[in-house]
Formats: C-alpha cells, structure tokens, sequence
C-alpha cells in the first residue's frame, strides 16, 4: 500500500505526536538520558506552545503508561473536576440550558499540569530543569507558527479584539493576526514556568521535593491565586452572548491532585485494548470491538462498503450508550461489566443491518442504570459561523471534514520497554481569555456536563466531566504492545478504531493504517456546544473509493465526502521482540515520528 512516509524502525526509542517540535524534544530528552516519562513530559510541555490553538498548561490530560519498573499499565488523570461553584442552580439561574463552550462558566480545574508532574515525579529521571528547557526556550525565543493557528487566531479575531483583549495583546501582536511561518513569542509564559521552576529551587530538597514544590506553586501558590482573581474580577463574553464571571476559585485548586487509576480493557483477537474509565468516552471503543468481535473483519477490503458499514452502525450504538450511561464513576454508578459483555453486546449486534444504515438512536437498556436522551432535540445544522467567532468549543470536525483544530497527542516508548499515550487538551487559546499575569487561558471542559439533573454526566462541584480524550494502549498476547491515539474530539475513537482494525486484520502496519482513508458518523449528540446531532450523517474522507461512497448512500447513510486528507490526526508506537516502530499522521502536514 502507498504511504506518505516510512514506518520507522529502531531499538533505541521512538516519539511521535501531532507536531515535529515535540516529537523532536522528546527525542532529546531519550538521547539526554531521560526515559519514556521523561520525554513526554518535555513533549506536552512544548506542545503547549507549539500548539496553543490545541492546549495549554489550562487544559486537561489523560494518559496511559506503562511502566518496566513496576510492571503495571496505569491511567493517569489528569482530567480537573467541577468547581465547587459549579452548580445547576448557579448555571439555570443565569437563564442557562447549556454550559457555554467559550468563556469563564465552562472551567473546571486545570488537571494537565499536576499529571505530567506527578508522572515525571513518580517516573521519570531527569530535573524540572531539564524537562522544561526546551519548552521555556520556545516560549521566549519564538515558535514557528504553523498555519492552523493564524488561521485560528483570525477566527477570533474581533472577539480578542472586542471582548477579550488580554488574549488581543498576546495573539495579534501589533493588532495584526500573526503569519504561518513567523516566530510566535509567550515570553510571559516562559516568566510563569521559570517562576515555577526559581519555587521549586527555593524549597531545597531532593528531586522529588522540588517537583512536588512546583505543583504547590501552581495549585496552592501564585498561579491559583491569579486564576481565582481572574475569575472573580472579570466579567467575560462567551458563546451565550452574555458575560459571565467564572466560579474556579482557590480552593478549587488546593482540593485537587492528579492520580493513577486502573485502566478499563477489552480483549480482542489476542489484543488487550486498555482506556480509561467512562469519565472519558474511551470505554467506546472497548464497546464496538465487543460489538464487531464475531464480524468477518479480515474479509472485507479495508476502504469497501461492507467495513465502513458495519463499522459505522457499531458506533451508532457504542456511541449511543455512551451517551445514556458514562460519568464520573465517583459520582454515577456506570455499568462497564455489562456494557463490555458477551450477552449484552450479542444482542446489540444483531440490531445491525448489514444493508441498511439506522437513522434511529438505539441506546442499551439496563435496568436500573442510565438517563433516558430526548435525541429529538439535539437534532441540528452545524454551528454557525457566529458560534465560531466566539471560540465556542473544541473545533474539531465539521460536516466537510475540514479540520480546523483540535487536540494533541504523544506517544513514546523508549529501549527499556517503558511506555506513554498522552492526549493533552483544553485551554486553547479560543477558550477563555487570557491571564495577563500567566500567560495562558482555562480550558472549557465543563461544556461536556448537562444542567438537567439525574443523569449519569449531571453537572456537579467536584465530579469530572466526561471528556472525549482518549488515549489507547494495547498488550500483544499479554505483553505491552502498543501506545496510539489522536486528537479528535468525538471522532477519536472513530478514527482509532479503523486504525486498530486495519493493523489487527488487514496487516498494515503502523504509516499504511495511519494513511488510509477513513471517517467519521456524527450521528449521535456531540459531546461540545450546542450539542448538535445529525442523523446518517457519515463524513467520509475525499480519497475514500467513489464506489464505496455511492454503496453507502445506497444503504441509506447521509454521506459527505470531505477532504483528500481530512480524517484524524493518528500517531502510533510499538514495541516487539525488541524492535522499535513509529509513525505519524501526515494530515495538517505537522505531525511526525522521529526514531532510532
């Protein structure tokens, strides 16, 4: 099959994620001496500022590790609950049904920032010092900026510009949206991180006291009290057409830390897929491989009719499901043994047509469990060109396939057999203002909760909303295997779905099913602002078989046909036998691998 690029191989180490500066620095730290954990932490951290229109040190981080040292797959959360401040009667009392996708409302806590620093304390070899090196000399030196951010900044342009102008004096250097290509400087930034790192020194201290000094800087230290002052002082325009002050306060902050869960997985033809728990949509696709596990994947032409097909009415139902019962687990009580089950997906399964698409939406029924969704009124057109300007949620997919930006994601393994799936997000610049004192924005992950009580992701102080991010981790007959993930929203696990069935059944290695064309359904309810669904609608990448697309709208799916290379943003690492292999996405043309 063509590729864009080789697969590489090596036995060294490898890092690939969504931009060649990270997977660079990753690398680095690798050659430096450093270990998996290490160079990922280097790598979100330079993602933050190679990417701003993806993440920042605001935002959210799920991620899944292996480590040799302990032998154990681990999730780490890094995923910030619901202010204390954040109640349904707080939001319905400012005239509210939804959270905003933009603006102060939709904040929950940072969660990013204590994960890497609990992982790389936990973990890792190298200092702050070091990791955070390469980061700090971007954000005062200058990034080149790649075009997605222009053009992301020139989205928002009037909002900075009217509204927001702490995020105007940062964004539109000299009132002008700044060119693909130039160097972008955070010099602010690079003040905050080099304040945090001048604490963590002052402490004294071995290695570990200092890290720990450095997340008691940022959540119990200056950077808390800025957020909370931020919030409490500024009365913000988000996508309601209203201003609103935000309710992050400094407890909030002081209340919360990062920690290490149990992974939820699936075993699948000799695979064991692991993914968080259901306060991230990434059980999903655990659900569709025990959905297809009894379909004759290995037959069908990997961008035919038949697969796109059966996949496509897989996730329906996955998707659906998650819908009616994923949360918080602290907070809701998920039915994960049921919905990964034999019996139960059985039954889910023979709800698929094999000729005809559904445009119903098929939620499970388990007694006891789960909030009924009113599917009706989600049904709707695509958010208007006004909800954009007003940085309204995560800008992931639309109806054309058109990518305008997203999320990141980073895998590493290094020779030890250590291993790393990170999906850092949130706190974009598009997502909340600036805070002139730190540099950085607060992420928007509230949008995710519902303000209508009893369902399983309910707004509540102190509960997680249920994300899209979505890491993936894979043992091979019981050994670690694979790291992989994408940016996305939720299309992630869509895309990382056909990327794994086509390495498992089809042969192709890690750059052949990264280059592949896929798609996407947006059949269900979108997890971001304004909720929106459109039944059948299936958006199939332009290098998609014209004769496939034309089986499948005989079958009934709506389909849209999007750009050549318009369907993820995939990344993916092995490990077997020794040898090392990497590969990367070429769709936005900045994502890469880098190996030896």
């Amino acid at each position: 099959m063509f590729t864009t690029r080789p697969e590489l191989l090596g036995t060294f180490g490898v890092v690939a994620s969504t931009h060649w500066l990270a997977s660079s620095v990753g690398m680095a730290m690798l050659e430096k001496g450093g270990n998996a954990f290490d160079a990922a932490v280097a790598a979100g951290l330079t993602l933050q500022v190679c990417e701003p229109h993806l993440n920042g040190p605001g935002g959210d981080l799920p991620l899944i590790m292996h480590s040799t040292k302990i032998g154990k797959t681990q999730v780490l959360c890094g995923q910030g609950p619901a202010p204390a401040g954040a109640t349904i009667e707080h939001y319905k009392g400012l005239g509210l049904d939804l959270v905003p996708g933009s603006g102060l409302l939709a904040t929950v806590v940072p969660g990013a920032f204590d994960a890497w620093m609990l992982m790389l304390r936990d973990h890792g070899e190298l200092t702050l010092e070091e990791v955070f090196e390469p980061a700090i000399g971007y954000a005062a030196n200058g990034v080149p900026l790649v075009e997605r951010v222009s053009m992301t900044i020139n989205v928002v342009k009037e909002l900075f510009q009217n509204e927001w102008p702490t995020s105007a004096a940062l964004f539109l250097p000299g009132g002008e949206v700044p060119r693909p290509g130039t160097l972008f400087k955070n010099t602010q930034l690079a003040v905050t991180w080099r304040r945090i790192l001048a604490e963590a020194q002052a402490a004294g201290g071995d290695r570990v006291a200092r890290i720990d000094a450095a997340r008691g800087a940022f959540y119990r230290g200056f950077v808390a009290e800025a957020m909370d002052e931020f919030c409490r002082e500024n009365a913000v325009m988000d996508v309601s057409g209203e201003r609103h002050k935000g309710v992050l306060a400094a407890d909030d902050m002081v209340n919360w830390q990062a920690r290490y869960e149990d992974p939820v997985s699936y075993d699948y033809h000799g695979y064991t897929v692991c993914k968080t728990g259901p306060w991230g949509q990434g059980p999903v696709l655990l659900q569709q491989l025990a959905l297809l596990r009894d379909v004759d994947i290995a037959s069908m032409d990997p961008t035919g009719p038949d697969f796109v097909h059966v996949v496509a009415e897989a996730a329906k139902l996955a998707f659906a499901d998650r819908e009616k019962f994923y949360g918080d687990p602290d907070f809701a009580d998920v039915p994960m043994d049921t919905l990964l089950s034999d019996q139960y997906n059985a039954a889910r399964r023979a709800l698929i047509d094999d000729r005809h698409a559904s445009l119903e939406f098929r939620s499970g029924d388990i007694p006891g469990f789960g909030a009924e969704i009113e599917y009706a009124r989600h049904i709707g057109h695509e958010p208007s060109a006004k909800l954009d300007r007003l940085g309204v949620g995560e800008p992931t997919i639309g109806g054309a396939g058109e990518a305008a930006g997203d999320t990141c994601h980073v895998d590493v393994i290094d020779r030890h057999g250590n291993m790393v799936s990170a999906t850092p997000s949130g706190g974009w610049l598009q997502s909340s203002p600036t805070i002139p004192e730190l540099g950085f924005c607060l992420n928007s992950r509230a949008q995710m909760f519902w303000l209508e009580e009893g369902r399983p992701a309910s707004l509540a102080p102190g509960k997680r909303p249920r994300t899209t991010l979505s890491p993936s981790f894979a043992l091979k007959d019981g050994t670690p295997y694979m790291a992989f993930g994408t940016p996305g929203g939720d299309q992630q696990d869509q895309w990382q779905l056909a990327f794994f069935l086509r390495h498992v059944h089809h042969g192709m290695n890690l750059q052949e099913a990264i280059d592949c064309p896929s798609w996407h359904s947006e059949h269900f309810p979108s997890s971001f602002y304004p909720r929106r669904a459109t039944p059948g609608r299936l958006v199939l990448e332009g290098r998609m078989p014209e004769a496939t697309a034309k089986a499948l709208e005989r079958r009934g799916h709506a389909v849209e046909v999007g750009g050549e290379w318009s369907e993820g943003r995939l990344s993916a690492a092995t490990r077997e036998d020794g040898m090392l292999k990497s590969a990367a996405n070429p769709r936005g043309m900045q994502g890469y691998a880098v190996g030896r």
